[in-house]
């Protein structure tokens, strides 16, 4: 558990691309909001297939020329390697030197994977293009990807990720620091020596936030369920007690060693910011 500690901190913001007017200048409001707590880099989602990639590049050159860091998204599903070659080149020409490079989910009704099926054979396949110009996170998974077998075979994904040439890594968020801490001493013993930092996820809508973990995977305790079950429709009280847990869960993993946090932000500036208040950060 300790060999996290030797990495510096990292603390990033997470978006996705809006689609109306209407989203970019909330989102606008958000970044500008957040940039002023300093992050080491924002990071901008893609959708499967390159569906979102001039929302998303957009939104990265916009932060950038703000003076901010801001990393694309890249996703190898439902896409060619020359579609991908040109979106890697397209962000080199931009002088973007940080992206996340992810499998991506399958949209629905879309039969094709893709040319690249998974994640380490996209970091591969940047590194084989562009060199060491990219600083690549990947994703990984403390409490299991959907479609992991078995837990040896969720470190062996992993590990095949880094071996590629990836520098470090995002978990999927959790609500359990004792699963984050089990997954890094599993990572060690595979032979893992890259940061792995806590996805975060703050807790503002529960019938939202179930719906998003029943379809990744990351598990909501049982009594955390109950718990804003319990709350009704009353947001007020959902938001007050989920700052609560989540605050006291980001305590628990940076006293303990891990390098930083990744907050899965929505494009909302509000919680993300209380969250980061209460912890002195």
């Amino acid at each position: 558990m300790q060999s996290q500690r030797k990495f510096p901190r990292t603390f990033s913001f997470e978006f996705f691309p809006p689609k109306t007017p209407a989203g970019k200048e909330k989102l606008r409001e958000t970044w500008k909001q957040l940039g002023q707590l300093k992050p080491k880099f924002f990071s901008c989602t893609y959708g499967a297939g390159g569906s979102t990639r001039e929302g998303t590049l957009e939104t990265v050159l916009e932060i950038r020329a703000a003076g901010h860091e801001a990393a694309p998204h890249i996703s190898c599903v439902a896409s060619s390697r020359a579609d991908l070659k040109a979106q890697l080149e397209r962000y080199r020409a931009h002088g973007i030197r940080h992206t996340v490079a992810l499998r991506g989910d399958l949209p629905s009704g879309l039969a094709a994977l893709g040319e690249l099926r998974y994640a380490n054979e996209l970091v591969a396949f940047i590194r084989e293009t562009t060199g060491d110009w990219f600083w690549i996170e990947v994703a990984c998974y403390p409490e299991y990807h959907p479609e992991t077998r078995s837990a040896a075979d969720e470190i062996r994904n992993f590990k095949r990720k880094i071996d590629a040439g990836a520098n470090a890594a995002i978990t999927q968020y959790f609500y359990s620091a004792a699963a984050y801490f089990r997954f890094l001493d599993e990572c060690e013993a595979a032979g893992i020596d890259v940061p792995i930092v806590p996805g975060i996820m703050p807790i503002g809508n529960f019938s939202q936030l179930a719906r998003f973990s029943d379809a990744c995977g990351a598990e909501i305790p049982r009594w955390l369920r109950f718990r804003l079950e319990s709350f009704g429709d009353d947001t007020a009280s959902i938001r007050a007690f989920g700052l609560d847990v989540v605050t006291a869960l980001c305590d628990e993993l940076l006293s303990n060693g891990a390098p930083g946090l990744h907050f899965y932000t929505l494009n909302q500036a509000g919680l993300t910011t209380t969250i980061w208040q209460r912890l002195g950060l």
